[in-house]
């Protein structure tokens, strides 16, 4: 039945790859299985048979998690998967970005890749398997492309480069690296890295290169064996004659609406001109008003491209390493946790920083091993910011794409669990965007959680760098804005400390980098990010504050024998929600034996955990509690310091004074300060109220 299947194998990273063509989804322009390990992935291309109406490539890129890939049935209502997760979204970009730009330019063809995910084994990631497969499925296809493409994610353990690490190597990896490539250049670069120098980031590129042109060696003998002709597809391109005619009559105005450092300035300037060309242009070219808009963006892009390659000259006068004017501010809302805004020319990024117990961490339902998030990063980009009247929609890939660019960023100075017991949420309102949003989020979410007193290790700042190419002419430069990045040919985003880099993005519209221009960016993005920490951040706030705000929870947490841990709960909780209704606290226990309390007020925490400790350890000779008064007796009275531990003060023990009645000093209910004294001959704890206001009057 199959008799035309083709089973193909190679090994990668020392483990099987396999691809078998022919057995599967055959009504798809081309498709293929691959297998890596225990990883399966389905990959298929197809394409419209006519082109669009519009004026950029229809792709659409989708990578499917079915969560049977893993034994597990989806946790929604509805048990089946419905919107992607973050993670697929995520995993769609980092193949869309460097499949897009090897299409041909003027194809308007609708073209879906479509990665469905149907066994997964941890050690071989199902995303990388689902890049190559997706190379193979159009290469091998009728579709017009100038690929293959292979990819690999990188890891550095113990100093040393590592191709596709195991489940195992990713755990103790300080980098997190993917690189796709063609034979000859590097078309996308993802990463995040725990503060990597530049000269071991771009030795792990260059050896994730050498491992990707075997792979590109794998998928060409492929084609060369069953690749199908392509076929000829109709060009959109913008009609030449046209172009010269719409240049002819606004290249000298547009050329002087364009030289300005303000966007609004700059999009007000070119209205009348568009009015002025479809005018004009009306008679002679009836109903091509999209085309004419075509024709009046290359034009913006040919002005801006020559001031840069040949005159050194940017848009907004600026020099070619030159950053945007700067500012930082801090504590801007006064009743969140923490808020920063950071300015860089007309971007403005405004995070929030919030802080909760760490039950509050986010539920994951995907088909790899996380299901928890305690640090999350949400990131806005309404209309307003950009003067426009969209309707919000909520976050679409972008938007998505860019958080989790934000929270790859920070991760790696984020303090533990162990040390900061808090979920984190930071959410980046873009408030006012002319480019390098981003990395201005990165910037903004530093400032808000130091604010906030998060304990960071050291402070992240993020920058971006351009590219303007022609021939094998090429140049680079830092901070791009709007237009650069329209008319640009790369935006490579860089995000670190004064140690290294923290994680990189790489967007290119060309068919590819070389490492030539990789390390260009590498430096100024360095030299940049230095002038930024030092010169505007930190004179902002120079170190996390050292008190939370005040109208953040207080957490503490403690480690206890998970065989303790029924004795902290209760019968029926009853021990748990004694502790949380008398010392106003929320507790959190988890199957590890972390117990997190959290309130508003420290010293309800301190005596929360007090309480705690005292169930799960047998009271030491010395050591001062507050107890609650239970019962009085004409020879004391009886103090309980944690539920199911009770003590003797002796009348003597009441007070610093004499006392002769013991109604006279406390009563049933109160709070009282004790001071253990040790167990009497019956094993009975001796407590000491005495002591106790003794040593607080010593403390005083």
């Amino acid at each position: 039945m199959f008799e035309n299947a083709k089973t193909f194998k190679t090994t990668l990273a020392g483990r099987e790859f396999k691809v078998v063509v022919g057995k599967f989804a055959n009504l798809a322009n081309g498709s293929c299985m691959v297998y890596y390990g225990d990883t399966v992935v389905l990959c298929t291309a197809t394409m419209s048979p006519k082109p669009r109406d519009v004026d950029y490539f229809p792709l659409s890129v989708d990578f499917e998690e079915k969560l049977y890939s893993v034994g597990r049935i989806p946790g929604s209502y509805i048990r089946r998967e419905t919107r992607p997760s973050d993670k697929a979204i995520l995993s769609s970009r980092v193949v869309d970005r460097p499949m897009r730009p090897l299409f041909p330019d003027g194809m308007r063809n609708d073209v879906a890749v479509v990665m469905t995910v149907m066994s997964v084994d941890q050690d071989n990631e199902p995303e990388i398997a689902g890049m190559i497969g997706s190379s193979i499925a159009v290469a091998i296809s009728d579709i017009p492309w100038h690929g293959p493409i292979g990819g690999v994610h990188t890891g550095l353990v113990d100093g040393e480069v590592v191709i596709n690490p195991t489940l195992a190597q990713r755990d103790v990896s300080t980098l997190q690296l993917t690189v796709a490539a063609t034979e000859d250049k590097i078309v996308m670069i993802e990463a995040g890295a725990y503060e990597i120098d530049n000269d071991t980031m771009m030795d792990a590129i260059v050896k994730s290169h050498d491992a990707i042109r075997e792979i590109i060696k794998f998928i060409n003998s492929i084609v060369d064996e069953i690749g199908k002709e392509k076929i000829e597809f109709e060009s959109q391109a913008v009609d030449a004659e046209l172009y010269e005619a719409v240049k002819a009559i606004a290249y000298d105005s547009v050329k002087l609406a364009m030289d300005t450092d303000d966007k609004t300035i700059r999009d007000a300037a070119l209205v009348p001109i568009y009015d002025e060309v479809y005018s004009k242009l009306s008679e002679s070219y009836p109903d091509m008003k999209f085309q004419i808009d075509e024709c009046m963006y290359k034009l913006q892009k040919y002005i801006v491209r020559r001031w840069l390659l040949d005159d050194n000259k940017r848009v907004d006068g600026r020099g070619i390493d030159q950053i945007r004017p700067l500012d930082a501010e801090v504590g801007i809302l006064p009743r969140v946790h923490g808020s920063g805004m950071f300015t860089r020319g007309q971007t403005q990024v405004l995070t929030v920083a919030t802080l909760a117990m760490a039950s509050e961490s986010q539920l994951l339902d995907g088909i790899d091993l996380e299901d928890r998030k305690r640090y999350i990063h949400h990131y806005n980009f309404p209309s307003y910011s950009v003067g426009e009247t969209r309707p919000s929609r909520g976050p679409g890939r972008r938007e998505i794409g860019h958080g989790a660019l934000a929270e790859r960023s920070l991760i790696p100075v984020l303090p533990s669990l162990e040390d900061f017991p808090y979920t984190i949420r930071l959410v980046s309102e873009v408030i006012s965007s002319n480019g390098s949003t981003s990395q201005g989020s990165v910037c903004g979410s530093t400032l808000a959680l130091m604010d906030a007193g998060v304990p960071l290790k050291a402070p992240v700042a993020g920058i971006s760098c351009g590219l303007i190419t022609e021939g094998d002419r090429w140049m680079t430069m830092v901070d791009i804005q709007g237009v650069e990045d329209f008319f640009g040919d790369m935006d490579f985003k860089v995000a670190g400390t004064k140690k290294g880099i923290t994680s990189i993005q790489m967007d290119i519209k060309i068919e590819g980098l070389s490492y030539d221009v990789i390390r260009e960016a590498f430096e100024k993005t360095y030299v940049a990010r230095l002038y930024i920490l030092d010169e505007v951040m930190a004179k902002a706030i120079a170190q996390p504050r050292k008190e939370l705000s005040v109208y953040a929870p207080k957490m503490k947490s403690i480690l206890i024998d998970v065989d303790k841990i029924s004795a902290v709960i209760g019968k029926g909780g009853k021990t748990i929600q004694g502790i949380i209704a008398e010392c106003e606290v929320k507790v959190d226990v988890e199957e590890d034996g972390h117990v997190f309390v959290s309130g508003l007020d420290l010293a309800n925490v301190n005596r929360a955990l007090n309480i705690i400790e005292t169930i799960v350890n047998d009271p030491e000779e010395g050591t001062m509690y507050y107890g609650k008064v239970t019962r009085l007796l004409p020879i004391g009275a009886f103090v309980e310091i944690a539920p199911g531990k009770e003590g003797m003060v002796h009348i003597s023990k009441l007070d610093i004074q004499r006392v002769e009645n013991v109604e006279d000093v406390i009563s049933v209910g109160d709070i009282v300060p004790v001071k253990v004294l040790g167990l009497d001959d019956r094993g009975r704890l001796n407590l000491s109220r005495k002591d106790a206001l003794i040593a607080l009057k010593d403390r005083k």
